[in-house]
């Protein structure tokens, strides 16, 4: 045994977050052939689990779960479930927990988001999230009752899960304070095909809608308007989890977020930072980018296990990438639109199939495909390539993307 591997096998890794970022560092870590210890700790007492199916399977009764197919004990990590962190002191390469202290030689931060909660409906019956196992399976009777059901927000989650309620049979409502469902995501006109799903699904949708206050049974509107709510299922948005860091010297960022170099470290030393609750900086966008979407917590991890290994250091890099199945539809997002300077249609957006291509330059920086996975396929790797694309070629959605080359 080398020296170098020894070393390595003296090393204790602890990842802190058992949700897809810690699980997928932990696993790339033996996959990349790290020696040390590796300790995965998690707020929940669950075992770790994926957390797309919630909003669909496992709310719809067709899951009891979505435990992550990983045999940790053979891969020789450590799981320390159900067990809350407290708090880290950098100079002392020590994780606080509320079992006590946990020394450390490397650090990994994946706690993820939280849920943003709605003001003034705290600890008022029928008021429900949907981020954990648990907020699932207090949602499935709800839904097999086919209850009278308002969804607060008009984003990915409040139309995967109202999505969800229509298909179980419940009247859906969903009150959103913009003028148009994903006001924070896409730009108008492409997000305002979308209001029309609703409809179509036979889900109401309100748009410049305030809740004023929820009362048990009853949400009522800023304008006086009261929706009947057998439960309230709240959809605003997230915020990464990182209100434990307060105070440890790891730098925040604007949201909260932990700030990562372009190689997932933190401003600690010894300590990185992936998924969710990070931010890093994009040479491809030339702007930091805070992504909460399950493939950023799929492909950070192996950035974060490459470098904490050291042999051949990685940039992390990635070409975004989400999807959202909502009435019906299978939508999908790659890239970074903000930058564009050019939009294209490929398809009629009030038609099932259709995609927008947004350009820089000729080249492609994002693109949203809905019922087209083979436009979107395509465009990720023409985004990843920086191909220059002819926009006059783009419009016909017969025409392959990878066809529209300049």
């Amino acid at each position: 045994m080398s020296e170098e591997t020894q070393a390595q096998a003296r090393q204790r890794v602890v990842v802190v977050g058992a949700g897809m970022a810690g699980v997928q560092t932990a696993v790339a870590l033996r996959e990349q052939g790290f020696t040390g210890t590796v300790t995965l700790i998690g707020a929940e007492p669950h075992q770790p689990y994926d957390r797309p199916p919630l909003s669909k399977a496992v709310l719809l009764g067709k899951a009891e779960g979505s435990a992550f197919d990983v045999d940790f004990e053979a891969l020789g990590i450590e799981l320390e479930l159900g067990r809350e962190v407290l708090g880290v002191r950098p100079a002392e390469h020590a994780l606080d927990t509320e079992s006590g202290p946990v020394p450390y030689d490397v650090l990994v931060l994946a706690t993820g988001a939280e849920p943003i909660r709605l003001p003034g409906a705290e600890g008022v019956p029928g008021v429900h999230l949907l981020r954990t196992l648990d907020d699932a399976e207090r949602l499935r009777p709800v839904l097999a009752r086919q209850h009278d059901i308002v969804v607060v927000g008009a984003g990915w989650i409040g139309a995967e899960f109202a999505t969800a309620a229509r298909e179980a049979g419940c009247a859906v409502t969903v009150v959103e304070a913009a003028e148009r469902p994903l006001a924070g995501a896409l730009p108008a006109e492409v997000a305002a095909p979308m209001g029309g799903w609703y409809a179509d699904a036979g889900a109401v949708l309100r748009t410049h809608a305030r809740v004023a206050r929820v009362e048990p049974g009853t949400v009522v509107l800023d304008d006086g308007t009261r929706l009947p709510a057998d439960a309230v299922v709240v959809g605003i948005g997230a915020r990464p989890a990182t209100a434990w860091l307060a105070g440890s010297g790891v730098e925040l960022g604007a949201h909260g977020e932990v700030v990562a170099d372009d190689r997932l470290r933190t401003s600690a030393p010894d300590v990185y930072a992936v998924g969710d609750c990070a931010s890093f900086p994009s040479g491809r966008y030339g702007e930091r980018l805070l992504v909460h979407h399950w493939d950023n917590a799929l492909q950070g991890p192996r950035t974060v296990a490459a470098n904490i290994i050291g042999e051949t250091p990685a940039v992390y890099d990635p070409v975004p990438y989400f999807w959202s199945e909502q009435f019906g539809r299978f939508v999908q997002y790659a890239g970074h639109h903000t930058s564009a300077d050019t939009a294209v249609w490929r398809g009629d957006p009030s038609g099932p199939a259709w995609t927008v291509c947004w350009l820089r330059e000729n080249r492609l920086v994002g693109l949203l495909a809905v019922g087209r996975p083979r436009d979107l396929a395509q465009g990720r790797k023409l985004i990843e390539a920086g191909t220059e694309l002819d926009p006059a070629l783009l419009p016909d959605p017969a025409r392959p993307l990878k066809a529209a080359t300049a």
